[in-house]
């Protein structure tokens, strides 16, 4: 009799649902996962050592760089943390915007994940049709902050600056002529908030057509129906937050559960799951897409009724207008202070989560009084749900693997930091 015994394989570290950053050593039974064991650290960048390293405001850019697809929720977190020590509270028409591109990014984050989960799986037009809408969107966190990705437009104190009154244009090349230039620039004759608005009209429609691609399709449903499935009892032991909890049938949200900003005036519904599959974690995070576009239009309502400052006027914390730095020699060199040393915060412990979309992310700083913290702990949602896979994949198939790493929506940044 020949022995048959386990075959150990690698899954990665090249593997696209990965990144390239994760390398998955498998213990296979024929096409069988018998036992899997994550390898993580190719990514390790020492983002909370560094933090402890640099002056509070100087390491909010460190933050767009943790889950670089949830790159302003992530600040949000840290921009509240250091608020609750310095004990401050950002003006009303700033807790609306940072709530507006929270959900923003809240859709961003979701649409690279559909895309992506869906060629790992092997659908290939959906990532498509994801990414033009990404698009759009990365032209409203330029328009705001310069930039189309770590935006650093959070501070302490409030947002960088007010929401602009118009939208950069496209112009005409060699591959658009003037009549097709005039289309593409049609939503762009307005303010940024006319132009995500017009966003809002028409993205309904192209979650409909994500799901006519994707929710009914057979092909679809036999890769992730029963696939990686967790209770809901489960869930909450192994520390689940986010789509990866809700979709196991737990309706736990930190908008809801403990409201931050202006959470707590918005209506929008939490959709959870029944059987906690991958098929379920897909319905939920398309459902939060359309609940998240509720809520940007709440915030386009009030914004275009209420004005006001976008940033305290604590010039201990915030630093004076570029106009008055030109003109002003004492504001000049309280910018120059202000952004050289930064400000001391008060002895004492905190900790700030936001309910960003892969799940709870959260800040734990301590300072000691210092103009740098004594200590940054961060809580990466993905870390945790990443600490499940052994139990998620056993005994399933090594196709599922891939299905299974791509309902995690795992991104390496906040995992490896």
């Amino acid at each position: 009799m020949t022995e048959i015994r386990n075959y150990t394989m690698n899954f990665g570290p090249q593997h696209p649902a990965a990144h390239g950053v994760l390398r998955v050593v498998m213990e296979m039974d024929g096409e069988v996962i018998e036992r899997v064991d994550p390898h993580i650290g190719l990514l390790h960048r020492a983002t909370e050592k560094l933090a402890e390293t640099k002056p509070f405001s100087q390491s909010i850019g460190y933050m767009d760089r943790l889950d670089y697809m949830s790159m302003m929720c992530n600040e949000h977190a840290y921009v509240r943390a250091i608020e609750k020590l310095l004990d401050i509270e950002a003006p009303e028409r700033a807790q609306y915007i940072r709530v507006m591109f929270d959900e923003i990014t809240r859709i961003l984050n979701h649409l690279l994940w559909l895309g992506t989960h869906g060629l790992d799986v092997g659908a290939m037009t959906v990532f498509l049709y994801t990414f033009r809408e990404r698009e759009d969107l990365m032209d409203c966190y330029e328009a705001v902050s310069g930039t189309r990705m770590h935006a650093t437009y959070y501070r302490p104190g409030g947002v960088y600056r007010d929401l602009p009154d118009s939208m950069p244009k496209y112009e005409p090349s060699k591959w658009h002529n003037d009549k097709e230039t005039a289309r593409r620039n049609e939503s762009r004759q307005g303010s940024l908030l006319d132009f995500i608005e017009a966003f809002t009209d028409r993205f309904p429609a192209c979650v409909d057509d994500y799901e006519t691609l994707l929710t009914d399709n057979r092909i679809w449903k036999q890769r992730l129906v029963d696939i990686g499935i967790v209770t809901a009892e489960r869930a909450k032991q192994r520390g689940f937050t986010g789509p990866m909890l809700r979709g196991s049938g737990v309706a736990w949200d930190l908008r809801k559960k403990q409201p931050y900003a202006v959470y707590d005036r918005m209506d929008f519904d939490i959709p959870i799951g029944t059987t906690g599959d991958s098929y379920d974690r897909y319905l939920v995070r398309v459902e939060e897409m359309r609940q998240s576009n509720r809520i940007i239009r709440q915030c386009i309502d009030w914004l275009r009724k209420n004005n006001g400052s976008v940033m305290l006027e604590n010039y201990k914390v915030v630093p004076p207008d570029r106009e008055t730095m030109k003109r002003d020699m004492e504001s000049l060199i309280h910018h120059f202070k202000l952004f050289t040393e930064g400000y001391c915060v008060p002895e004492g412990e905190t900790y700030s989560a936001v309910e960003a979309p892969k799940g709870e992310f959260g800040i734990y700083m301590i300072s000691d009084g210092a103009n740098k913290p004594y200590r940054v702990k961060i809580r990466a949602p993905g870390f945790t749900h990443l600490s499940a896979l052994d139990e998620m994949t056993r005994g399933h198939m090594l196709a599922d693997m891939v299905a299974i790493i791509g309902t995690m929506d795992v991104v390496f940044g906040e995992i490896d930091r």
